[in-house]
């Protein structure tokens, strides 16, 4: 078997001076002995602090090493073993940091220093120290998560500024990009599967994922999620109700844990794969129109402020609706009459441009009626004007009623409209314009009590009829114009067409 080191105290110093000594050092002072062999190990000297700490018995130490190599934290164990065989072999300084259990069970971080010695017998003997620098850690670990928080708020906030410009400077008709690009942003800044934006009807009857991202392999809801009714969803309207009273945000972090009065919302959820999902009001004009969300298939940590960063996005993306709502409303006014909400010349000329592009590039079909309500400023001189508007709304409510959504109705000044029938021919445009006639002549006029005959006059003319002169809209506008005068001509009540006079 191999020598071991002698156990005797340095020369001069009695055994109680050197306790003392080690006393006052702020860790705990050894020699540790390693075998040629490395099959054995023990400590020759050990400072009583070995027992203070990890409960340690230093005479045990002085014959085995076990004992302490049972307090280093498993996952630290096999690197403690290799770097002291390194340091045998190199004879270099063996410096370490590992965890260690205390008396009262929990783990500590410790760093150790000592000076390899090679023994005659080819054993190792180190000197040295370990103390305790949990601080330091914990310190470092204060400073990594800062910087790492730091790091994380920052990129937050770019992101937040990058998608404000992008909404700042979003072109009208470009909303449901720039909505795309912010939850694609979002969700992969935050690692989400999903992030969406639902819809409410107004009546809160039903709700719609009008956009929606998913992370890739995340299959998209999409499609099943239109006008989805949620007469059935109890809990869920109750959490609708607190968006709008007090800007709710619902977070469910483990489905499995909903309320037992959320079952069917349990049952939803879980068909999904959602695990837990954050939802966070959208308002516009201060009403509740939808919701911001995200969800996670797998049971995740989110963040304690998730909540108020998702706030944020929301309150941008609400900005965002908000403008564009007014942007829509603008522009309607400006190309929609104001009394009878048909849209008006300003919209009408170039829809009449794109009508016209598509026909001479494919050879579509359509037709033009001009209708002139007879003898309206009669109405408005016996009746005043609020009567003549009256019959004007009376008027659209006929037009819109035999009319299709393909077709261009508008109010092109005073009492005449123009409608755009597409895809007709001039036997078709006919019937149509006789059967709205006809359904004025039968339609029961009353204003203010009184009854009213009211009839109207058509002049209309198809596309195809244009051989002579270019097609344009101002072409087709001025043919159908006159044709209606030459209806009022031959007596009203009428419609002049390419066939001539036509009568009811």
């Amino acid at each position: 078997m191999a020598s071991q080191p002698d156990d005797e105290q340095p020369e001069g110093l009695s055994a109680r001076f050197f306790q003392k000594l080690a006393s006052g050092v702020p860790g705990v002072l050894f020699t540790y002995w390693l075998s040629a062999d490395h099959l054995s190990h023990r400590y020759p000297y050990v400072s009583d602090q070995v027992k203070e700490l990890f409960g340690a018995e230093p005479q045990k130490l002085r014959e085995n090493a076990d004992s302490v190599f049972r307090v280093i934290h498993p996952d630290d164990t096999a690197g403690v073993g290799a770097s002291i065989l390194h340091s045998a072999q190199t004879l270099q300084a063996w410096c370490y940091r590992a965890r260690l259990r205390m008396k009262n069970g929990e783990y500590q971080w410790y760093e150790a220093h000592s000076v390899p010695e090679r023994q005659s017998d080819g054993s190792t003997l180190w000197y040295g120290q370990f103390h305790n620098i949990q601080h330091y850690k914990e310190l470092e670990q204060h400073l990594r998560d800062s910087e790492a928080e730091f790091s994380f708020q920052a990129g937050f906030q770019k992101l937040i500024a990058r998608l404000s410009s992008e909404f700042i400077h979003l072109g009208f008709g470009s909303i449901d990009d720039c909505i795309d690009e912010l939850l694609k942003s979002i969700g992969a800044f935050f690692s989400v599967d999903r992030a969406y934006v639902y819809a409410f009807s107004p009546d809160l009857v039903t709700m719609t994922n009008t956009h929606e991202w998913c992370a890739p392999g995340v299959p998209s809801l999409m499609a099943d999620q239109q006008a989805v009714p949620i007469d059935d969803f109890r809990w869920w309207q109750q959490q609708i109700r607190l968006m709008e009273a007090q800007s709710h945000v619902v977070f469910i972090e483990d489905t499995a844990d909903l309320p037992s009065e959320a079952g069917n919302e349990r049952a939803l959820l879980e068909q999904q794969g959602v695990s837990s999902m954050f939802c966070v009001p959208v308002r516009i004009r201060g009403q509740v129109m939808g919701f911001f969300g995200v969800d996670s298939l797998s049971r995740r940590s989110w963040r304690r402020d998730m909540a108020d960063l998702l706030i944020i996005v929301s309150g941008l993306l609400s900005g965002a609706l908000e403008r564009n709502r007014l942007e829509e409303d603008l522009l309607n006014q400006s190309i929609r009459d104001p009394l009878t909400g048909l849209h008006n010349r300003r919209y009408l000329m170039p829809r009449l441009d794109e009508i016209l592009a598509a026909s001479n590039r494919h050879g579509d079909r359509f037709c033009l009626a001009m209708f002139d309500i007879d003898h309206f400023k009669r109405i408005n001189d016996n009746l005043g004007h609020l009567a003549g508007d009256q019959v004007l709304m009376r008027f659209t409510d006929v037009l819109l009623a035999h009319t299709r959504t393909t077709d261009v109705v508008s109010r092109f000044g005073g009492e005449e409209f123009l409608v755009v029938f597409t895809g007709v021919t001039e036997r078709e445009v006919q019937t149509l314009v006789m059967r709205i006639m006809e359904a004025v002549r039968e339609e029961e006029w009353l204003v203010d009590g009184k009854a009213l005959t009211v009839t109207v006059s058509a002049g209309a003319v198809c596309v195809s009829e244009l051989t002579d002169e270019p097609a344009t809209p101002e072409a087709l506008i001025a043919r159908a114009d006159d044709r209606l005068y030459q209806a009022k001509d031959g007596g009203r009540d009428c419609l002049v067409d390419a066939s001539g006079l036509s009568r009811i």
